[in-house]
């Protein structure tokens, strides 16, 4: 099946860079995973997840501090707790499960199918916009705070946050839209530096909490004059938990760019073992070095810093490493620190993006909801780029104003992940890992529930990206219903024997469609008849019947599968797909390939009304299926002479 198409430019074919052979996104198509050239040890990727993950270092201190205030450290260890206990081991098995980028989405949407399969990722990829666009947004905020607040800038910065974040926004597109192949050098060089540097901070708290042995002491009389039970301190800490979720990000990152985790040479496309193995080393190793770096971040800040400090306006509002870095180390080694941070928590922004580009193209436009461009990483850059931008002026690159919307976003994907293990595993039978996996959702149901409550605005911003992203799918949806959205065509055996017996008799080679009954030879001849009387064809002019049965309605492109069947001396050839006009479409266009003279095909007219024809078409891809047939031939085949004859009688 060939269509013809239209020359482009070199800029749009840099531009609409979908069909090149690297693009710089993330989507893998099959012939990807099969080469395995645009792979990277796990170490090095987990250092682009990482720049997302490990860049919480530079406010979670800081967050942690205000909600649990002197239980903050006990608080962070039951975050840490449940990191290692309950989101690794979840994403260790999501890992498994979509080794090709596909994350906690794709496990839902196999549970599900037709169209609430398709209606549920689309709530789910708002969650996604709103998680990794407001990562974006926040990430280059807080580097622009921490820019700001460095002594030698704070004067000349002042005042301009917002353009500043702006400018980090523009860098960070200008990234991507180059191709973004050296990202992971940076990210490498971005967390190392910073991973080493918050170590030297972290160690030196240490040391001075060792020179003053009343600030242990004075630490836990603080904690315990609160909470004099060890299970009132425990229960406290628990009851916090959801304001320190911000800790948990990164794992759906980790997931979402495993195509470039390099595997064994004896990985497939279907089992790639060493991959799954290798991005499940990515996963413990992060958070492994991110829970110790956590509980020392937490443990060191709370007992050093006072706690006016943390406050909104005061100096370790959303530094509170820094803070110290400045405070314990001089300007110098302070100004060095600030340079680390501003860096990984701008590259942040770059582990979000790569979850968008390579989320979007995976599922909207196959599900024919976002234009063909929506494959291409550029045009997305660019769009991506502009929704930030949109953001960061709505809340004045505000960091504790977009708080709210980011842990929404974090936690609905992680609640979803979770749902989706356990389900998985409740439908396999392993009843003692599905019990275990619904303890690990209960959790993750309750924290995202206490962080609408507490932050609603975050769910708000959630709710508008979903119904962007619904009103964008259904437009696109309607403008691309007469595309030809058929992949290939592939034949059985008898099918193709049909085809190539007729091949060998006179041309052009004849169509009946015929929507299936009774199946019977009565209705064939029938049909036969009506047909040849209809359109004034003879006895002697043979015919094939052509037939689709729906498959899924709510699949936009797929591979049409042909079969046969003789019934009563008529031949006829079955056809399986998403839409009645669009299989006929293809079908007819792959034969056009096959034989000397354009093929012809004959209808009967719809008896139902047009606008219930359009919602048939739209809902169930059935319709008024002669005009539509013709109209995909038209758009799929420009020149004339070469489409397929569609005629309608009766």
């Amino acid at each position: 099946m060939t269509t013809q198409r239209l020359e482009r430019t070199p800029l749009k074919r840099w531009f609409l860079d979908a069909e090149e052979a690297d693009p710089g996104g993330y989507y893998e198509p099959e012939r990807e995973a099969k080469a395995q050239q645009h792979v990277q040890p796990w170490w090095r990727v987990m250092c682009l997840t990482g720049v997302d993950y490990f860049s919480t270092l530079g406010y979670q201190p800081g967050i942690a501090a205000l909600a649990a205030g002197a239980l903050s450290p006990v608080a962070t260890l039951v975050l840490v707790l449940i990191t290692l206990f309950g989101a690794l081991p979840m994403y260790r098995r999501v890992a498994a499960e979509s080794p090709h980028g596909d994350g906690s989405l794709s496990m839902l949407e196999r549970l599900l199918s037709y169209w609430p399969s398709k209606i549920l990722v689309l709530c789910l990829i708002g969650f996604v916009a709103t998680g990794f666009v407001i990562t974006i947004t926040l990430s280059a905020a807080d580097a622009s705070a921490h820019l700001i607040e460095n002594p030698y800038l704070k004067s000349t910065l002042t005042g301009r946050q917002v353009g500043v974040t702006l400018t980090l926004l523009v860098l960070l597109a200008g990234i991507f839209l180059k191709g973004f192949k050296e990202a992971i050098g940076i990210a490498v060089v971005l967390v190392v530096a910073y991973l080493g540097l918050s170590s030297v901070v972290l160690v030196r708290g240490i040391v001075e909490i060792g020179n003053h042995p009343t600030a242990f002491s004075d630490w836990v009389t603080a904690m315990t004059s609160a909470h004099s039970a060890p299970f009132g301190i425990i229960g406290a800490s628990l009851l916090v938990f959801p304001a320190l979720a911000l800790g948990l990000s990164g794992f759906e990152t980790g997931v979402v760019v495993m195509p470039l985790v390099k595997g064994d040479p004896t990985d497939t496309a279907e089992k790639p073992e060493g991959r799954i193995r290798n991005a499940r080393r990515l996963l413990t190793t992060a958070a492994l070095i991110m829970s110790v770096l956590l509980i020392g971040s937490s443990l060191v800040t709370t007992l050093l810093i006072p706690p006016a400090a943390f406050q909104p306006g005061g100096e370790a509002n959303g530094r509170a490493l820094a803070y110290l870095a400045h405070d314990l180390l001089g300007e110098g080694f302070g100004t060095v620190y600030d340079v680390s941070t501003i860096g990984i928590l701008w590259f942040a922004g770059a582990s979000a993006m790569a979850g968008l580009l390579n989320i979007v193209p995976r599922y909207l436009p196959r599900y024919g909801m976002a234009p063909d461009w929506a494959r291409s990483t550029r045009p997305l850059v660019l769009v991506l780029s502009f929704i930030a931008a949109v953001v960061t002026l709505a809340f004045g690159a505000n960091v504790d104003e977009q708080a709210g919307a980011y842990a929404t976003g974090v936690l609905a994907l992680m609640t979803s992940a979770a749902i989706a293990v356990f389900l998985t595993e409740l439908r396999r039978g392993h009843r003692a890992a599905a019990a275990f996996f619904a303890v690990v959702s209960a959790i993750f149901v309750y924290t995202i529930t206490i962080t609408i409550e507490q932050r609603p605005e975050g769910l708000v911003i959630a709710l508008i990206f979903i119904a962007l992203i619904v009103v964008i799918s259904v437009w696109s949806r309607i403008v691309r219903s007469t595309e030809l959205r058929v992949q290939r065509v592939v034949y059985d055996d008898s099918a193709r024997a049909i085809l190539d017996d007729a091949a060998l008799g006179p041309q052009p080679l004849r169509f009946i469609a015929n929507k299936i009954n009774a199946g019977d030879r009565d209705e064939y001849r029938a049909k036969s008849l009506d047909v040849r009387m209809h359109n004034h064809l003879n006895a002697r002019q043979g015919a094939i019947f052509l037939e689709v049965e729906i498959s899924d309605a709510s699949d936009f492109a797929t591979t049409v599968h042909v079969g046969s069947a003789v019934v009563g001396g008529h031949y006829i050839l079955r056809a399986t797909g998403p839409s009645v006009p669009n299989v006929l479409a293809a079908v007819l266009l792959d034969v056009r390939d096959r034989v000397s003279k354009p093929p012809h095909i004959y209808f009967e007219w719809s008896e139902k009304a047009p606008g219930q024809n359009v919602l048939r078409f739209l809902l169930a891809g059935e319709g008024d299926i002669p005009p539509l047939t013709h109209e995909i031939i038209r758009r799929a085949e420009p020149e004339a002479d070469r489409r397929p004859q569609v005629h309608v009688g009766g």
